[in-house]
């Protein structure tokens, strides 16, 4: 069956190819990690991959300089077919091979100089490095957002009491700014986490001995390295998957860290509790049949890549055990997981940043429930023990920011 211009089936057997535009994933729908992962962006770093690899040839007269300009110039994503790249894709396994025929035509009489030395899968791995490199500013820009939210929080709510719970009981007194600086915490490890992960370039060819280029593989390997912008490997990884799985965890702690600020939110905003809410405005927490209510929207979708994240994590752990020189599916299994861990945790950043920045408190309810726990407790305990945690981790949040 055919599809008609909506991508449903149609009557004469083909399918037409719909952009991935997130309406099943509403957290990064919209948000700047949508473009950065896309197949598009995914298209733009394997050729930024071939042509710097040209540029690095060039610089070690492993190529003439003027076929490194020709190449980079036909490495145009506008100049490529991204559907037929895609179908035709399916003959090779992967993206590149289609890739490289395209470039190689395009780049007329330089094409002979089009991957020369290379295999597949370093077009493919720098690629995804570049487009995690990318990404990964994003993210990374948000956090920082959110993190300025965050200690803004914690220094404005830093004597400000409500009750403590454990178990989701009541508990003990707390101040709202050491639950505040809890979170910044906790998206303070996170960053600098992701901040040190190394994203390495990927060069091995076929074999992952570099045996094409001679005495001058290492000096290469530098060069594109620095052509990219990417670390340069102590070795070719195309079965030793450590950069994929680091970045990966590293993804999986940041949206477990927003995830609990998400779930924190969601709590303290029932209708029992009141003592946040989410930022009030139009189209914000609407329901489809109740016009009375407000819901956790924000918080929802948060929760809903920090339960995600990890799930696809587990498949690239799974991924790491490839055969010999050359994964046999393991690495094809990477693809996806990964951009969907690029994709949802920087989704979640920039939907936590706008949550924390727009987050409204209710000091009175907060003291309301708490005066109900002093009831039960008689004397109040106090909570300067928890306003000194405050002051700590301002002061870690002051010291990153140095």
């Amino acid at each position: 069956m055919a599809s008609d211009e909506h991508g449903t089936p149609g009557a004469s057997g083909e399918a037409a190819v719909s952009p991935d535009a997130g309406l099943l994933s509403p957290v990064r729908a919209g948000t700047e990690a949508e473009p950065a992962t896309s197949d598009l962006a995914y298209l733009a770093a394997m050729l930024d991959a071939e042509a710097a690899l040209a540029r690095a040839q060039a610089r070690l007269g492993i190529v003439p300089a003027d076929a490194a300009d020709t190449i980079a110039a036909a490495a145009d994503p506008a100049r490529f077919d991204l559907a037929d790249l895609a179908l035709r894709a399916r003959g090779a396994g992967n993206p590149v091979v289609p890739l490289v025929a395209d470039l190689r035509r395009l780049a007329g009489t330089a094409g002979e100089h089009v991957h020369k030395g290379a295999t597949s899968q370093d077009i493919v791995d720098t690629g995804a490095m570049l487009v995690a490199a990318r990404t990964r500013r994003v993210v990374l820009a948000h956090l920082d957002r959110a993190l300025d939210a965050l200690a803004g929080l914690a220094a404005r709510y830093r004597d400000t009491p409500m009750a403590a719970r454990t178990l989701g009981r009541q508990a003990l007194p707390t101040t709202f700014g050491a639950k505040a600086a809890n979170w910044l915490i906790g998206c303070l490890d996170a960053r600098e986490r992701l901040a040190a992960v190394v994203l390495p370039v990927q060069l091995g060819g076929p074999a992952g001995t570099l045996d094409a280029y001679g005495d001058r593989a290492l000096d290469l390997v530098a060069a594109y390295a620095d052509e990219t912008g990417l670390a340069a490997p102590v070795l070719p990884w195309h079965t030793r998957r450590t950069p994929v799985v680091d970045l990966a965890a590293a993804l999986a702690l940041v949206a477990g860290a927003l995830g609990k600020i998400a779930t924190d939110v969601w709590l303290l905003s029932q209708s029992e509790i009141g003592e946040v809410a989410e930022a009030a405005g139009p189209g914000k927490g609407g329901s489809s049949s109740m016009a009375h209510k407000r819901n956790p929207a924000l918080s929802t979708l948060i929760r809903s890549a920090a339960l995600q994240v990890p799930a696809q994590v587990q498949v690239l752990l799974a991924a790491q055990a490839a055969p010999h020189e050359r994964p046999a599916g393991e690495w094809h299994a990477e693809w996806q997981p990964l951009r969907e861990c690029l994709r949802l945790t920087g989704g979640a950043a920039e939907t936590a940043a706008d949550l924390v920045d727009g987050l409204e408190v209710s000091t009175e309810l907060m003291r309301a429930d708490l005066d109900d726990l002093l009831d039960v407790l008689g004397d109040d305990p106090g909570t300067g023990a928890a306003a000194v945690l405050v002051g700590r981790a301002l002061d870690a949040y002051r010291r990153s920011r140095a």
